[in-house]
């Protein structure tokens, strides 16, 4: 078959265009490791080092503050990388170590939330002491009530800093 001028460079600018389309594909699929992201990274760590120290340390409010930081900027760090991560494959330690925290982190949730209803009820049975003129055991109740609901905040908060740490382990690629 016979190919005019006009014909090949038609031909040749669409291989051009598709060539270009392929290699921005490409490129885009394999996106560098940014220095902004690596920090990004280090703060999220930070901020769950942090929290951790603050959670042992009975600072409830400072450890909530920490942990909602960290993971504000896990999610920024999902948002960029969603390609790369269900791309990349885990050791089959790092998947070990997944599962564990995720149970960990499950089992905790779950414990809190035992800990919420028990606390509920109890607050529900310092109301009806109250109602029966029982002042004393009234405020006996509320008090427990309260730490009921400390502990089970405690632990809440434990449990989303074990789904941090498999944040952690996730993006690990991105430590310097």
């Amino acid at each position: 078959m016979f190919m005019s001028r006009s014909n090949c460079g038609i031909c040749l600018l669409a291989l051009a265009l598709a060539l270009a389309m392929v290699g921005a594909s490409w490129a885009q699929a394999s996106k560098p490791i940014s220095k902004d992201h690596a920090i990004l990274y280090q703060r999220a760590v930070g901020f769950l080092d942090q929290a951790e120290q603050k959670l042992k340390a009975g600072d409830l409010t400072a450890a909530k503050a920490q942990v909602k930081q960290s993971n504000a900027l896990f999610t920024l760090l999902q948002k960029e990388y969603a390609s790369r991560l269900a791309e990349r494959e885990l050791s089959p330690q790092e998947d070990e170590q997944l599962a564990i925290n995720q149970k960990l982190a499950n089992d905790t949730h779950a414990q809190a939330d035992g800990l919420m209803a028990t606390a509920a009820a109890q607050e529900k049975k310092a109301q009806e002491l109250e109602a029966q003129g029982r002042e004393a055991d009234s405020k006996a109740s509320y008090r427990q009530s309260r730490d009921g609901y400390n502990q089970a905040q405690n632990l809440y908060v434990k449990s989303e800093l074990y789904s941090l740490r498999n944040q952690q382990r996730i993006f690990r690629f991105l430590a310097p």
